[in-house]
């Protein structure tokens, strides 16, 4: 009692005295008994967490009366009830058992929990070599039975997490059972002594001995042997062990559980690699490598980004990655894992905290869309971003993340710490984004709307403040910035409005309305509020709320539609160097490619926004490609090298490429020209087409032998695209403007696309069969995500001169061609387009007439966005 009440020893002295203090008393019991009982060849062993040599306050003990088997039955009993007896009358619980070291041995065979006891068996008094016997045999048996029993722990383990919860997540946790609890540790403990794979150490032993405190400190304040830290004792507990309050017990309480939970994560699924390839004999595993020696068996490393690949079914850095000189390359991984359904290896993970240097500030615009992509990517985002949260590469990556990190949440709707509903409500929304003309946006609110519950005060008015910093940071511009701070400020403008206040009153809408100010941001706020509720728990959303918030949305939506645009779209020309290009392909007949290295320009503004925002821009900000690089006149087949920092402009990195194509008009430019790149590998950032008719004089000359003497500016409005019906002479040229990037490696010769072009124009290059053919690939050796569907719309009132058709989609390879190949198996003509990838989404706008270069008749123009959609599904 006096130990107890000795506030000097706590923690893991405490309890260590405790256990040395029981063994001394027992083993005088044990001399006793056994002098009274006349047996000589008999053990007493400890068991369990009293094994481990460690006792709470309130805990039992776990003893096995160990004898060789040549006493009378009469005589074991008697030196078991000198034993158990003193126990019960001290008001002890006791689990005890009577075994020989056969019986012992084959109880643990048929009962998986007593051979997990058996492994922690320490000696206390008796016989020393029988408990030396015992354990040797425990452990010699466990590790032959280990490759049938760890998949039945497995089992247990998943089945206690089913039934308890996940510790780090609860109000009220059991601090032993449920998952990323004590009994976590110890099935991690067992693995171990397996020899077949062990846990990661790193801040195992600190988040066990955080638990094994705070049920000291519970046990003490209730004097009660309990595991449940219910919320009446959690201020006493936090007293107990000099916390602030209950808040800051809850927050050590859930880290020290993800600590264990993602330990027990990465554990266990080294066990299934193990377990999997020991199925396998060495043998057949040669054959099937076709290797032999050093080389067999190793497993193939599939690519999957620059500088990452996958190899054995988890993400690893590629053997050529530098991560000290590669800032982007912790995103750019954790993006490809979640977009493949993969893992991130703890060893790749660790290495990138270590070596990875610090993004710049702002970030670069790779930086942002691999975040974005991260986070597009639904449920396989959830453990990507644990692992990058457990080597602490996310609060490096946001500061601001920190306070947020594993706080709880004192709210029964609330089922989730602040952290993970932030992570939760983004991938909520990943399954919005096609209804959103802005993802990027989107997915960046979901992230931190809730930010601002790290500090006093309203969060939502805190966290304005902590979005319209990271957003700058993050490298998004003043406009981007200001819409995400406001979808932060009024995250819940819509579902308390539309729950507490009168819809009828038209006070209500206008209040609302002027919050929002434009349709954009009432479309980015709804999917938001929806992904909000979804992610708080079942009882934050219901069909009742859902009627209300769209209600408001439709009558918001009504009264923003009816105020005067303030604004005229700057009529769109062509520069110098695409004038050029298009008199250079005009004379030749032929496509005319230029390749420059780009930078990121400011935003500009397409012409002719449909109301959901037609040339939406990418991730970054930064609008759909309109000029290319250097002005000075490219070689059209040579790709120059990439400009160093001063010539691409001081602390600004290269994004991508520009890709500028300028081409006759004739059916089938779009798909062939987006299915050469998918061919090469080349991933779409943003694509503009646009048509350029060729001047009265400058057809004139054409007329008079092509002589191409000085040529006027192209027409600044560009007229539809016929396709037939002109002479070739003054057939249009068309301009396709393309900010491309390689999936990995590097960039092909600009010969090759070109080449590849024509071939695909003539129809020499088969297209469809070379992207199944890597579809196939793709598929064996990923699983696929689980994307919301595509959602093509036409967007009504879009333009005044064509029909927009509008595609939202899961980004992938050959996307873009099959798209162009329905526009023009359904025989539009395609006016203009403007492509953007936001992250893992596909947002493109294509402006498309009939052959006689009219919008579409309203049920024509349903017909095309229903073939554009079957053609993607």
């Amino acid at each position: 009692m006096h130990l107890l009440q000795d506030e000097t020893t706590t923690g893991p002295e405490r309890r260590a005295a405790l256990a040395r203090l029981t063994d001394h008393w027992l083993a005088g019991l044990f001399e006793r008994a056994a002098a009274q009982s006349g047996v000589t060849g008999a053990a007493l062993v400890a068991v369990g967490g009293y094994g481990r040599g460690e006792l709470s306050p309130r805990s039992d003990l776990d003893l096995l009366l160990l004898h060789d088997g040549k006493a009378s039955p009469q005589e074991v009993a008697a030196l078991a009830d000198h034993l158990w007896y003193p126990l019960w009358d001290l008001g002890l619980d006791l689990d005890h058992s009577v075994r020989t070291l056969a019986e012992a041995r084959r109880t643990a065979r048929d009962d998986l929990k007593a051979q997990l006891g058996l492994l922690d068996a320490r000696h206390l008094a008796g016989s020393p070599d029988l408990t030396t016997a015992l354990r040797t045999a425990s452990f010699a048996d466990w590790r032959e039975a280990a490759p049938k029993r760890l998949p039945e722990l497995h089992a247990l383990c998943l089945d206690r997490a089913d039934r308890q919860g996940e510790l780090q997540y609860l109000l009220e946790p059991d601090l032993k059972e449920a998952r990323g609890g004590l009994r976590d540790v110890t099935a991690l403990r067992a693995v171990a002594a397996s020899w077949l794979a062990d846990a990661p150490r790193a801040g195992l032993e600190a988040a066990r001995g955080c638990l094994l405190d705070v049920r000291d400190a519970l046990h003490l304040v209730t004097g009660r042997a309990t595991d449940r830290l219910a919320l009446q004792e959690q201020d006493q507990v936090a007293a107990a062990l000099g916390l602030l309050d209950a808040d800051t017990l809850l927050r050590q309480v859930y880290e020290s559980a993800r600590t264990i939970s993602y330990a027990g994560d990465v554990t266990w699924r080294e066990v299934g690699r193990v377990l999997r390839a020991r199925s396998v004999r060495p043998s057949l595993r040669g054959l099937m490598s076709g290797r032999s020696g050093r080389t067999a068996g190793k497993g193939e490393r599939s690519p999957l980004a620059e500088g990452v690949v996958e190899h054995d079914g988890e993400v690893v850095l590629a053997r050529t990655a530098r991560p000290e000189r590669d800032a982007v390359l912790p995103l750019r991984a954790a993006a490809a894992a979640a977009q493949a359904g993969l893992s991130l290896s703890p060893h790749a993970v660790r290495r990138l905290a270590a070596a990875a240097r610090p993004l710049p500030v702002p970030w670069p615009a790779e930086a942002r869309e691999e975040l974005l992509t991260l986070l597009g990517a639904g449920a396989h985002t959830v453990p990507v971003w644990e692992a990058l949260e457990a080597e602490g590469i996310i609060t490096r990556l946001l500061p601001d993340w920190e306070r947020v990190r594993c706080r709880p949440q004192r709210n029964a709707v609330h089922r989730w710490t602040v952290d993970r509903h932030l992570v939760e409500t983004a991938v909520r929304a990943s399954a919005l984004t096609r209804r959103v003309h802005r993802p990027d946006l989107l997915l960046m609110a979901a992230l931190l709307h809730d930010i601002g519950k790290g500090w006093p005060g309203d969060h939502s008015v805190s966290g304005e403040t902590i979005a319209r910093d990271v957003a700058a940071r993050l490298g998004f511009d003043a406009k981007d910035t200001d819409v995400i701070a406001t979808l932060v400020r009024h995250h819940l403008l819509l579902i308390e409005t539309a729950t507490r206040r009168d819809l009828d009153d038209p006070a209500t809408v206008a209040a609302v309305a002027q919050v929002v100010r434009s349709a954009g941001t009432l479309e980015l706020l709804h999917a938001l509020t929806e992904a909000d509720a979804l992610a708080t728990g079942p009882a934050a959303w219901s069909r009742w709320r859902e009627g209300l918030v769209a209600d408001l949305v439709r009558r918001v939506g009504g009264l923003l539609a009816g105020e005067p645009d303030a604004t005229t779209p700057t009529p769109w020309e062509p520069t110098a160097e695409q004038e050029r290009l298009a008199i250079e392909a005009w004379r030749t007949g032929e496509p005319v490619l230029a390749l420059h290295t780009r930078v990121e320009p400011p935003p500009m503004e397409a012409p002719e926004p449909p109301p959901s925002g037609a040339a939406p821009r990418s991730a970054g900000g930064d609008a759909p490609t309109r000029t290319p690089g250097p002005a000075g006149r490219p070689d059209p087949v040579e790709h120059p090298e990439p400009a160093g920092p001063q010539e691409s402009g001081g602390s600004q990195e290269p994004v991508g490429v520009e890709l500028l194509i300028a081409v006759p008009d004739r059916p089938g430019i779009l798909p062939a020209t987006a299915g050469v790149l998918a061919v090469h590998r080349l991933t779409v950032r943003a694509a503009d087409l646009r048509v350029m008719p060729l001047p009265d004089e400058l057809s004139g000359a054409a007329e008079q032998g092509r002589d191409g003497r000085a040529a006027p500016r192209a027409e600044a409005e560009p007229r539809p695209v016929t396709g037939t019906g002109s002479a070739a002479a003054r057939r249009p040229m068309l301009l396709l403007s393309w900010r491309v990037a390689a999936e990995y490696g590097s960039l092909p010769q600009a010969v090759r696309l070109r080449a590849d072009l024509v071939r695909a124009l003539d129809g020499t290059l088969d297209i469809p069969a070379r992207l199944a053919e890597r579809e196939r690939a793709y598929a064996r050796r990923s699983r696929r995500l689980q994307a919301p569907p595509p959602r093509v719309t036409v967007a009504p009132g879009g333009s005044r001169s064509a029909t927009v058709i509008e595609v939202r989609a899961q980004d992938a390879q050959g996307l873009l061609y099959r798209i162009g190949r329905a526009l023009e198996d359904a025989g539009v003509t395609v006016r203009s387009a403007h492509v953007s990838t936001l992250g893992a989404n596909a947002v493109d706008a294509f402006y498309v007439t009939d052959p006689d270069g009219s919008p579409l008749p309203p049920d024509t123009a349903t017909e095309v966005a229903q073939a554009v959609e079957r053609a993607l599904k």
